[in-house]
């Protein structure tokens, strides 16, 4: 096998120390609110010109596994998804940590990755000229049904209200309209010049997460009497590698939603952790337990993440088309050092390419290993008295929404998003569905437009979007998440109704 081959040139001591430089590296970064993997990936691009092509390819794969992975560090502790990556290991992670299972919750976080990312990695590696051919079958009609799909999950994603839900789901996508229609240019609802380049979503996710945390810190620090620390307790990493391997149906679920979506051009692993929570939720008996801190929501959706790796890079190495906004920048870091992706990519540069894949692979022990001695450390932050945690969180969130376009329109938009959602958040309201709605708008929305001017040279509108195995499938998934979602409302009201009925005749007896 070739992949062995080449397997030697990775374990250099040059290799070596670039792959753990990458690892450590990119834990950091991705921990730091503002900074996404693809962002991390263009930082250290420069870094790498100088180098041999081999070497320059481990640094920035190195750093773009580790920081999905270190993007929920924050999720966990602080409630802030380091990237849009993340937003669903927020919603349980956080909540665990709220338990005092901080180190837990980062325990499980790294190992649930490290299981997904070799899946990935081994995806990439054994069925690539396969899935290649595969992934070129998805246009803008299939990108659009996905994003579809991933908005009817908006209605039940952490909210105990189906229709404050969809409320601030359906906010979240008219948020994403504002600024330059995508394809036409025209501006739309830009009422300052702050918004004339839109809202970002980096902006907005750390506005969304990190401000009403904020508040409520600051609001917790001037009640004296009830200014308490969460607490955290040690816990050993073999029980979590025990309850995490016991999670057989949430593993599969992410790494498997993890591969699918990772194969799609333009997919990304924002959209992967959320499909794999809401899908492990759904297959779960304990579904009513995901939100308050159920482990399994934070195995399924870190899965996801990692597992999306490695099947992105499978278009973007046979085909030149990246499967994720990543490996779009990857792609150019390939490009500087003359590496062509294409066919000839496993014959002419075959040394480069495969140390570049199993130097992934490797990437992945040593992310694991460095994050679990990293979740040690990193617990102790909900040590931190809540007023100073507080000012530290708020000198992220400004310098994580000004290095996105290093534009102060960013961090006012970050600030006014961030109080909005702190008052809706007091009427039952939650940003989950809200940014979820912000991400999936501009996808839907560039696709749709996309297949219309398509068909509007082919078959016609219906025959484009609703015709082929492969449309079929996608929008009778989304017609059965509806009637899940509707099924499961019924069936939650006629329970809380005969509760309600069984307490009143007890009652009466007394």
């Amino acid at each position: 096998m070739e992949f062995l081959e080449y397997s030697g040139a990775v374990f250099t001591p040059w290799s070596m120390l670039i792959l753990v430089i990458g690892t450590v590296g990119g834990l950091i970064l991705g921990a730091t609110p503002g900074l996404s993997p693809t962002m991390a990936v263009a930082l250290l691009i420069p870094f790498t010109f100088k180098m041999e092509p081999a070497h320059g390819l481990i640094l920035l794969g190195a750093a773009y596994t580790s920081s999905v992975a270190g993007g929920a560090i924050s999720a966990i502790l602080l409630k802030i998804p380091g990237a849009p990556a993340n937003i669903a290991t927020a919603l349980d992670g956080f909540a665990m940590a709220q338990k005092g299972e901080a180190a837990k919750a980062l325990q499980m976080c790294f190992l649930s990755s490290a299981f997904g990312g070799i899946i990935g990695i081994f995806v990439l590696i054994f069925l690539t000229p396969i899935l290649a051919a595969w992934a070129l079958k998805f246009g803008p009609s299939h990108l659009f049904w996905i994003a579809i799909f991933g908005v009817t999950i908006i209605a039940t994603l952490d909210s105990k209200s189906v229709v404050k839900g969809l409320l601030s789901g359906c906010l979240g996508l008219w948020i994403s309209t504002i600024g330059f229609d995508p394809i036409q240019g025209v501006e739309r609802f830009t009422f300052t010049e702050h918004l004339d380049g839109g809202v970002h979503v980096i902006a907005a996710l750390i506005g969304l997460f990190a401000i009403p945390q904020i508040v409520e810190m600051l609001e917790t620090g001037r009640k004296k009497k009830d200014m308490t620390l969460m607490k955290t307790s040690h816990h050993s990493i073999w029980a979590s590698v025990r309850e995490v391997f016991g999670k057989v149906r949430a593993l599969f679920i992410g790494s498997f939603v993890g591969v699918f979506i990772g194969l799609i051009p333009g997919a990304g692993g924002q959209i992967a952790g959320i499909v794999s929570y809401d899908q492990a939720r759904k297959f779960s008996p304990n579904r009513k337990a995901f939100g308050t801190g159920e482990s399994e929501g934070v195995v399924a959706a870190e899965s996801a993440n990692n597992a999306m790796v490695g099947p992105s890079l499978v278009p973007l190495l046979t085909l030149s088309v990246p499967g994720s906004p990543t490996a779009a920048v990857l792609l150019g870091g390939l490009l500087i050092h003359g590496i062509f992706p294409g066919p000839d990519l496993f014959t002419v540069h075959a040394d480069v390419t495969w140390t570049f894949i199993n130097s992934m692979l490797i990437g992945q022990i040593l992310m694991l290993l460095f994050g679990l001695y990293i979740a040690r450390l990193a617990a102790k932050i909900v040590l931190i008295p809540p007023p100073f945690l507080a000012a530290g969180i708020l000198i992220l969130a400004v310098f994580g929404s000004y290095s996105v376009q290093h534009s102060l329109s960013d961090v006012f938009v970050m600030f006014t998003l961030g109080l909005g959602a702190y008052f809706l958040e007091k009427f039952g309201f939650t940003a989950t569905p809200m940014v979820l709605g912000i991400i999936l708008g501009p996808i839907a929305e560039a696709n749709y437009i996309q297949g219309r001017i398509i068909a509007q040279v082919g078959d016609g509108m219906v025959s484009y979007f609703l015709t082929g195995p492969l449309n079929i499938t996608l929008y009778v998934l989304c017609l059965a998440s509806i009637a899940y979602s509707v099924f499961m409302e019924i069936r939650s009201g006629r329970q809380t109704a005969l509760s309600g009925k069984t307490k009143q005749r007890k009652t009466r007896r007394k």
